[in-house]
């Protein structure tokens, strides 16, 4: 089963519905004309000779010709693979080189750039989504017939392939069937109560599982409208809340809010659910939050290999601190260090196996073979506890793994970045906690005694060579790393020691 027939179903069923209200615009665009235009993308394709099975790499910003082409990918059974707009040309040769897509969907003002990366791709073209007057994606497609059968897929058939930070550098292309997004958007509208009357307010990127799955399958899969808001921005969330019912964000977003004296509990009158995920929502906001607005933030958990895996519940108790209980389907387990289970209540290894578990990583067999246990479960490299009533708290990360702005960074990728640099001996990278960002990346390094390093010019250094979001925020030169008796170093301590700066 293909997902999109779940969208085309509505598409046939109510196709008046508003599916997209596009902010700052009196314009909004119906269920049916929404089919028309993934139809029209879908033909523009196929006139490439795309086809199914191929895959397309897209490093585009936030827009609805990118949302057409995403669910056109999805129609014609071709696997959809979204870049982080911030990647530099340095980052992208890997995942070129990983994907071997057909196309690589790209901005205008990047193309000259990508065309060059992917010359050497065998049967790869780099192609503009929108703003070359004639010669794009979004111009050819107006072109085309408005109608295109949705081609039948197997469902564990690959839909996307998600690149995932590497704890060595290398990321890893957690490849998403159209079986793992049905199971997940089916068990997340019943859990959430949506409807073809809900208003779902979406500010979030759509590079990643956040915004790409949850926030657009949840709507569109039941008829519901999505007022799109191409980036986060706090007067223009202001003014949306009025209008929305639902409203998905990370925890960034809801600390900014609270710093807005707009928000009110008279201002979210018409709001039924705030949820939040991507990253840990700190207890203050949760509180403060439900004191100023008079809502309840409804907090979950999920990865880019699992879509969303718990989620605390739309009616009942939800436990400030915890990220829930099991979706319907999924099921959770803690376990020692040899995949033991450990006792209610117990800090171990968070595993998990259901129906929304990806197909595996592109390319790695071996990676893929040692993220599941010999009985079939996922290890997903988090530490948490399982209450009495099976709500899960996660307390930390098996992989040192950094949530900044509901962003993953894994150090050992900046590290190995950092350690190139020629007057630096060593590096350590690590996560500060920031009432706004929920951590920020930082660093420790140590530099060859002949040279003089000021952490600013480093940063600048930086932002040349990595995503804005994967950059230290703050660079603290030291004489040596703390490490333990085995040589390991303590990133605990350098926590620690910094916390307070």
């Amino acid at each position: 089963m293909n997902f999109y027939s779940l969208i085309e179903d509505i598409i046939q069923l109510k196709p008046t519905n508003v599916a997209i209200k596009i902010d700052g615009e009196d314009s909004s665009i119906s269920y049916a004309e929404l089919g028309k235009q993934v139809s029209r993308y879908l033909n523009t394709l196929s006139a490439l000779g795309v086809s199914r099975g191929d895959r397309i790499v897209v490093q585009v910003d936030k827009s609805l010709p990118s949302l057409f082409l995403y669910l056109a990918c999805l129609k014609g059974g071709c696997v959809f693979i979204p870049l982080n707009t911030a990647y530099k040309a340095s980052e992208l040769i890997y995942f070129i080189s990983d994907a071997e897509p057909k196309l690589f969907v790209t901005s205008n003002d990047r193309y000259e750039e990508i065309s060059a990366l992917v010359d050497d791709v065998e049967d790869c073209t780099a192609v503009v989504l929108a703003g070359d007057a004639y010669h794009d994606l979004s111009s050819s497609s107006q072109r085309q017939p408005e109608f295109a059968e949705t081609r039948s897929t197997d469902v564990d058939e690959i839909a996307v392939i998600i690149y995932t930070s590497g704890t060595t550098g290398r990321s890893k292309g957690a490849m998403v069937t159209h079986n793992n997004l049905i199971s997940n958007v089916r068990a997340l509208t019943r859990l959430w109560k949506f409807s073809d009357q809900d208003v779902l307010l979406h500010a979030l990127p759509i590079f990643h599982v956040h915004g790409l799955f949850v926030a657009n399958h949840c709507a569109l899969s039941v008829g519901a409208t999505i007022h799109w808001i191409s980036r986060f921005d706090v007067d223009a969330i202001i003014q949306a809340i009025p209008k929305s019912t639902v409203m998905m964000g990370v925890p960034t977003f809801y600390t900014r809010l609270l710093g807005h004296k707009a928000l009110t509990t008279n201002l979210c009158r018409t709001m039924r659910l705030f949820i939040s995920g991507s990253a840990p929502l700190l207890t203050v906001t949760h509180e403060l939050f439900e004191t100023v607005t008079g809502h309840r933030i409804l907090e979950r958990y999920g990865m880019s290999e699992a879509g969303m895996i718990t989620s605390n519940p739309y009616h009942g108790e939800r436990k400030v601190g915890t990220v829930g209980l099991p979706l319907k389907g999924v099921c959770i387990r803690i376990v020692n260090d040899v995949d033991a289970d450990l006792t209610e209540g117990s800090t171990g290894h968070v595993q998990i196996k259901g129906p929304n578990l990806f197909a595996g990583y592109r390319n790695m067999v071996e990676k893929t073979r040692e993220e599941f246990t010999e009985d079939g479960w996922f290890r997903t490299g988090d530490l948490g506890t399982l209450d009495s009533e099976k709500y899960l708290t996660i307390v930390g990360r098996s992989k040192d793994l950094i949530i900044t702005g509901g962003y993953n960074v894994y150090p050992k990728e900046i590290e190995l970045v950092l350690d190139n640099e020629p007057a630096i001996i060593e590096s350590a990278v690590f996560g500060l906690q920031d009432s706004d960002f929920g951590e920020i990346v930082s660093a420790a390094i140590v530099v060859e005694p002949s040279f003089k390093l000021e952490p600013d010019q480093l940063i600048g250094v930086l932002k040349t060579k990595l995503a804005s979001y994967k950059v230290p925020k703050k660079v603290y030169v030291v004489s040596q790393l703390p490490r333990n008796a085995m040589g390991k170093v303590q990133k605990s301590i350098l926590r620690d020691d910094y916390s307070s700066d």
